[in-house]
């Protein structure tokens, strides 16, 4: 490893660093614009020149390989004169709008013209002006700032892996554009805001809303996905005016999805605010004391076997043990988690997460893909494959809809029956996953749906086991697309014959009163004649044919435990009230528990945590992987040649918040104008 000397101090540097990432490890700060550790080398700006010993001039220290015995000086007039020159010519063309740019406050043009600039500028002829670009509903562009730092163009490039942005003309001339104007078309294009140093890529629906020093920032986790990206939940008052992404290398490194990013201001629309109650076919505001006597006459005289709760995809463990105590309390076990239908066996634990974790995807050598959509399903998850196909050679095969997931992969076929000969080692890619080192099968939702799932899953499970379960790996993984659907299954919510039987349980008659906790996304005409009561956060469809509505408070409006597609267990954080006589789920079903069935054992969230820690182990340890029990699960049985069927049908409206959302709305008119623009 080399060993440098950077103003007096020697260093020593791993082999293939740069002179910038040595100087970092020497703890001298170097300004820069177009380098970005997770982006390739550009040496566009000059900015982080340095003074190197027996060179002739100073060199670009993001560009400059790392050598034995070389040094390094940051601090000396000619450094200090390259850089004010540096910064001087890339303000030659510059507005200096601060005051109406959404950048001021947070940008590394202001902070290092302040700390690095020479103070004026000799520069008196016209500035140029460039014609800004239409990048959709999410980006606003005021192109007249761009210093042609590059880092958008490559992010869009390299990570999120489509080919839409890029520089036109030459010198004077140059442009940074999106070609033919067209919408970024990437599940991550929000992140060019961030990564944009000077502000000329800007957040669209937050433009001219707040500045950054009046905004209250809470470290909070994400529910869009199964993911649990790490973010920051900035607010002002009772409202989330941006999200934005936190640094966590083995979940989502430093990036969120559009999604993620944008869908703040469904959690102001079609809230529910208030309880109400279904008289006379109409709903009616009440009180709480007043929907608690409903709830309890509409339970009067049922017996436990027909009682039934379901969860939603955006609950917190907290809630659902709360709804699972409370369900117990009147003598009913049916509950459950899985709304989509999917065959998963809850049995297992290492048969429903990602054993391998998020990270394991750049240790993997093969990685078979089962009917899942990565990119629409976690796109961050997809960038990160993406890396590992790009740069450590990983090898990607597909059992499903062929799509573009902006890496190359070996279609295999849309026909889950594959698996089968996979798993008997009759196919031609049983030899691939023999031959790997780490191999990797990740299951998705969609293939886990109909009649074969279970047989699919045990596929899919003796494929792991003869081929990617060795002493040090478990290469079995399951993408979830739900933020709740682990801890459901690790507190065990699941109902013999899944959501099919308590729906035609409910059809039957067999089922008299549901307690649907924010489960939106199934059909609820099954309950059109069943006592429901529903605990959500969204006039949504579980709504529809409810008797009484209790409004509950969302993943920013409450600290909340949850479980990731890897069994990592995280917890948001409260960073805004909920809205009106909304109560966080837990404390609304605790005080329910005074009315109907038994009181719950505990009166506050420590204890209410306490219990979950007994009920499931894992949660005793925050943002940690375990090691999963592996054993048999799925069932074996005939696995039909139809295709595996798209679970994700429109990424932008998968949630009632997101359905709520008017940004999401907006993504998904741009998209339908742009492609019928494209097809006359």
């Amino acid at each position: 490893m080399p060993k440098l000397t950077i103003n007096g101090t020697e260093v020593e540097i791993e082999n293939g660093a740069t002179v910038l990432q040595a100087c970092e490890a020497a703890g001298v700060e170097v300004p820069r614009f177009c380098y970005h550790e997770r982006l390739s080398i550009a040496g566009n700006c000059r900015m982080c020149l340095v003074e190197m010993e027996k060179a002739p001039k100073p060199i670009a220290s993001c560009a400059m390989p790392a050598g034995d015995g070389m040094v390094i000086h940051t601090n000396t007039d000619t450094v200090t004169k390259a850089r004010e020159g540096v910064m001087e010519f890339l303000l030659l063309n510059h507005p200096l709008d601060c005051p109406i740019c959404d950048q001021g406050g947070e940008c590394d043009l202001q902070d290092q013209s302040v700390a690095f600039g020479g103070g004026d500028s000799r520069y008196d002829e016209n500035k140029r002006a460039v014609a800004e670009k239409d990048m959709g509903p999410l980006i606003s562009t005021t192109m007249t700032r761009c210093i042609h730092c590059m880092r958008c163009v490559r992010f869009s490039t390299e990570v999120a892996g489509v080919d839409d942005m890029g520089s036109l003309w030459r010198g004077e001339d140059t442009e940074v554009t999106t070609y033919l104007n067209q919408i970024l078309d990437s599940e991550l294009s929000g992140n060019v805001v961030d990564l944009c140093p000077v502000g000329a890529l800007t957040n669209k629906p937050y433009a001219f809303t707040a500045r950054s020093w009046e905004l209250t920032k809470t470290e909070s986790i994400d529910v869009m996905d199964a993911l649990g990206s790490n973010i920051r939940v900035d607010s002002r008052g009772a409202s989330v005016m941006r999200i934005l992404p936190r640094l966590h290398e083995d979940v989502n490194e430093e990036w969120i999805s559009d999604k993620t990013r944008y869908v703040y201001d469904g959690l102001k629309k079609r809230r529910l605010d208030r309880p109400y109650i279904r008289k006379n076919k109409k709903l009616v505001e009440a009180s709480w004391a007043d929907a608690f006597k409903a709830i309890k006459k509409g339970l009067k005289g049922l017996d436990g076997k027909e009682i039934a709760g379901v969860v939603g995809d955006l609950a917190d463990m907290e809630s659902m043990l709360a709804l699972k105590d409370l369900l117990a309390s009147l003598g009913s076990k049916q509950i459950e988690s899985r709304v989509d239908g999917a065959a998963i066996d809850g049995s297992v634990r290492g048969g429903y997460v990602m054993n391998s974790g998020i990270y394991g995807i750049e240790e993997a050598d093969v990685l078979l893909i089962v009917g899942s959509n990565p990119r629409l399903e976690a796109s961050v998850m997809n960038s990160r494959i993406r890396k590992a196909v790009r740069h450590l050679g990983l090898k990607v095969a597909n059992v499903g809809s062929a799509t573009d997931l902006t890496y190359a992969v070996d279609e295999l076929g849309d026909d889950a029956s594959i698996l089968a000969a996979i798993a008997d080692g009759s196919h031609a890619y049983a030899k691939t996953l023999k031959d790997a080192k780490k191999p990797m099968i990740l299951v998705g939702q969609a293939a886990l749906q109909g009649e074969a799932g279970s047989a699919v899953l045990k596929a899919a499970r003796d494929i792991a086991d003869t081929y990617c379960v060795r002493d040090d790996w478990n290469g079995f993984n399951m993408l979830h697309t739900a933020a709740s659907r682990v801890g459901a299954l690790d507190l065990g919510l699941t109902t013999k014959g899944g959501m099919d039987a308590l729906l035609n349980d409910a059809q039957a008659g067999k089922t008299k009163a549901v307690f649907n906790l924010g489960a939106d996304d199934f059909d609820t005409a099954s309950f059109k004649d069943v006592f429901t009561v529903y605990i959500g956060t969204h006039g949504d469809e579980g709504v529809k044919h409810a008797n009484v509505i209790l409004p509950s408070a969302s993943y920013t409006e409450k600290s909340g435990t949850y479980a990731n597609t890897e069994g990592r267990v995280q917890r948001t954080a409260k960073a805004v009230a909920a809205p009106g006589d909304a109560r966080e789920d837990w404390t609304i079903l605790r005080a329910l528990s005074d009315v109907v069935g038994d009181t719950l054992p505990y009166n506050n969230l420590g204890q209410l945590r306490a219990k979950l820690e007994k009920a499931v182990p894992a949660t005793a340890q925050i943002d940690a992987l375990h090691d999963n029990a592996w054993g048999d699960f799925g069932t074996k049985g005939p696995i039909s040649q139809n295709g595996i069927t798209t679970y994700v049908d429109n990424y932008y409206l998968t949630n009632p918040i997101a359905r709520a959302s008017d940004i999401m709305a907006d993504c998904v008119t741009a998209r339908e104008t742009e492609a019928q623009e494209a097809a006359e």
